[in-house]
């Protein structure tokens, strides 16, 4: 194996949802690997994880650990994250964030690779993941920015209790199963029952009455985009679906629309598939762009109420583009452009 394109990878929070879906990811794209490790709080330590038929031992995540990774995916909580992304920065290790505490750091750059892969050549040794309902919103309105000029848009997002974690959907398939048995659900994860319900609300609320959802949609929007100004209302909501988020979008361009245009522009982006027939009933469903590499676009129209408005549908996975698989996909392409080397060969 060629010692100058194999790489030491560390996953810290190996033990989650996000990191458990790196560690198959990373074996299944064939990610060129000298070593992997997995990192995770101390009651994890020890514990062996199976993937693919390969066995690996659970380290405790804390300063000291990155001298000899590369590259180190965080699928960890703000906090875990500033606790140790300094310590493996100055180790000389990449880390690929998930969580939200450097996405709008000025310094950091905050990508998705068939957006804005020029920001993984200006990195300072921490590269952030966008949220997931950014991520799986932008796979939709990026080719329509480039074929009529984003102006404002709206969206409604209806976003799998996955999202939360694994105890979130948990909690759904208990709450299910206690309907059929006709006892109380119980209730710890969310403010309300889930199962057969709806949240209007995802993460805590700001003094303006938005979410942190909501701010993080346009927030991060706005930076991935290059569109300082680019105006947002998002209302995000938590849906009794176990994997993989949607938005229902209402977007308005500065440049004239049509439905025949914008379908051939979702078509042609490498980052969506394009499922869109009225007539056959055709669009995207959360089920069927589960474990799905592109996020599915569909129910194309002009919208009735905006100048230069497109109505439309997205799903996507927010375990795979929303979260670990973005990342990776980042990590890959620095590899394919010569930007990511072993510490050995630099």
């Amino acid at each position: 194996m060629d010692k100058t394109k194999s790489f030491t990878v560390g996953i810290v929070g190996a033990t989650g949802a996000v990191g458990q879906e790196l560690l198959g990811l990373l074996l299944g794209r064939n990610f060129p690997l000298a070593s992997l490790r997995l990192f995770a709080s101390a009651r994890s330590a020890g514990k062996i994880i199976e993937c693919d038929g390969r066995k690996f031992t659970v380290e405790e995540a804390k300063p000291g650990v990155f001298a000899a990774v590369d590259v180190a995916f965080f699928a960890v909580d703000g906090a875990t994250t500033r606790a140790l992304a300094p310590d493996a920065i100055k180790a000389g290790c990449l880390v690929i964030d998930k969580s939200s505490a450097y996405r709008m750091d000025p310094t950091v750059p905050l990508v998705i690779p068939e957006i804005n892969p020029e920001g993984l050549r200006a990195h300072q040794g921490i590269i952030a993941n966008p949220n997931c309902s950014t991520a799986v919103t932008l796979m939709a309105l990026w080719p329509l920015h480039l074929r009529f000029g984003l102006k404002r848009y709206f969206a409604a997002t209806y976003q799998s209790v996955s999202g939360t974690g694994a105890d979130a959907v948990d909690e759904l398939e208990a709450q299910v199963q206690a309907h059929v048995k006709g006892t109380p659900p119980a209730k710890k994860i969310y403010p309300y029952q889930i199962a057969f319900n709806v949240i209007p609300q995802v993460d805590s609320f700001g003094g303006d009455g938005y979410t942190g959802e909501e701010t993080k949609m346009r927030d991060e929007s706005r930076k991935i985009m290059g569109l300082p100004a680019l105006r947002v209302s998002a209302t995000c909501v938590r849906v009794p679906v176990v994997r993989a988020h949607s938005v229902a979008i209402n977007a308005e361009f500065e440049r004239p629309v049509s439905v025949e245009a914008a379908r051939e522009a979702i078509g042609a982006f490498s980052g969506a598939e394009l499922v869109d027939d009225p007539t056959k009933q055709l669009y995207p469903t959360p089920l069927n762009f589960s474990r799905q590499v592109k996020c599915g676009v569909g129910r194309i129209r002009l919208d009735t109420a905006l100048d230069n408005g497109l109505s439309l549908w997205v799903s996507g996975d927010n375990l795979w583009k929303g979260a670990a698989l973005n990342a990776l996909q980042n990590a890959e392409l620095m590899v394919r452009e010569g930007l990511l080397k072993p510490k050995a060969v630099r």
